[in-house]
């Protein structure tokens, strides 16, 4: 089935273009992981601290090989003392 992530990161101040750089770097690599089916990082209109990643994946096994990826555990550790709360991630699957 397939799963779809959700990711919040909400920048401590001063660290909004940290942030977007850290999210512009990981996009690309696990774009071309083959079982990711799509990844967007979004900006918030109404709060320039805060940023969203949503990914789909064929199914959750797909996305835990990604959680292991270098690309990934890197992006985590470089976001992580650049965001003002601990990492916010949601696993969905879609209400048809």
């Amino acid at each position: 089935m397939e799963l779809f992530i959700f990711a919040r990161f909400h920048a401590r101040t001063g660290q909004e273009t940290r942030v977007e750089a850290a999210l512009r770097k990981v996009i690309a690599p696990t774009r071309q992981e083959p079982c990711c089916v799509s990844i967007h990082a979004f900006r918030s209109i109404r709060d320039e601290r805060l940023f969203y990643i949503h990914s789909r994946w064929i199914d959750e096994v797909a996305f835990d090989d990604h959680v292991g990826q270098p690309h990934t555990v890197q992006f985590a550790e470089e976001m992580q003392p650049l965001i003002d709360h601990e990492l916010d991630t949601t696993r969905a699957n879609l209400i048809e």
